[in-house]
């Protein structure tokens, strides 16, 4: 059951990993041909830039957590296979 939880969790991951940087680019987009409302290229380069940091540094953490869960789940199978030898 857990294993059904950890796969759904990581491909939804996967799936918002995806509208966020279509997000982002739309956004950074919107910023900079909105230029009567204080938007320009910088400005929209700023979004852009500091959006694919964001969702680098978040999303990134999330990819970490479930490496970690991954690693440590081969572990204990490997070490169980080791004591039954």
């Amino acid at each position: 059951m857990r294993e059904i939880f950890i796969g759904t969790m990581e491909k939804c991951v996967n799936a918002l990993v995806v509208l966020a940087a279509i997000g982002i680019v739309i956004a950074a987009l919107v910023v900079m041909f909105s230029g009567a409302s204080g938007g320009g290229f910088l400005q929209g380069l700023g979004v852009l830039v500091f959006g694919a940091l964001y969702l680098l540094l978040i999303f990134g953490g999330i990819y970490l957590a479930l490496g970690i869960y991954d690693n440590t789940r081969r572990t204990a199978i490997a070490t169980e296979e080791l004591a039954r030898r």
